[in-house]
């Protein structure tokens, strides 16, 4: 990810994070250890950073300083896992997708919202089933719009040898303002 000043990217590598200047030169680990932390991403006020790590036990949601310091866990789950995080405009929210599963492995997932600050999130969007996937959120520069994709191929199974010259995932929007 870009930092919003422009100025450094962050990436993980290995389960380890680092960011570096855009213009290159030597990068520089923010987080690292035996936990797996991936999927960095910059909040819009440029302070902080979001990420996916399985410290606490399994992939939750945390979140540090720019520099590395002050980790905090945001999501406390032990079963629904989470990853994808991605940040509300006002810094002070975070959207991620958490991870359901039946009898297949992938399974699917539904959207939802979390105050830094602590809390247990509020749902956004529900699953269709436990096969068919939901990934991938972002928000709008504005805040109203969450768009996510969504396996949109007919039935309530997950099916492996699906047509590729047809349509399987869609990019869906929830308004975020009338819940439509």
């Amino acid at each position: 990810d870009v930092s919003p000043d422009g100025q450094e990217i962050v990436f993980d590598l290995l389960g380890d994070i680092y960011t570096m200047p855009v213009s290159g030169g030597v990068a520089k680990l923010v987080s690292g250890g035996i936990a797996w932390d991936v999927q960095p991403r910059f909040s819009p006020n440029g302070k902080y950073i979001s990420y996916t790590s399985d410290k606490s036990g399994g992939d939750n949601i945390w979140m540090m300083n720019r520099d590395g310091a002050e980790k905090k866990q945001i999501t406390k789950e032990s079963f629904r896992l989470l990853n994808n995080a991605t940040w509300m405009p006002n810094s002070e929210y975070i959207i991620a997708r958490k991870h359901f599963t039946a009898s297949r492995s992938l399974g699917a997932g539904e959207m939802w919202m979390y105050s830094i600050n602590g809390g247990d999130g509020v749902q956004l969007t529900k699953r269709k089933n436990d096969q068919q996937d939901a990934g991938e959120p972002n928000v709008s520069p504005d805040g109203r719009f969450l768009y996510f994709s969504e396996d949109v191929t007919p039935g309530p199974n997950f099916e492996y040898s699906k047509d590729p010259n047809g349509t399987i995932y869609a990019i869906r929007q929830l308004d975020l303002t009338t819940g439509r």
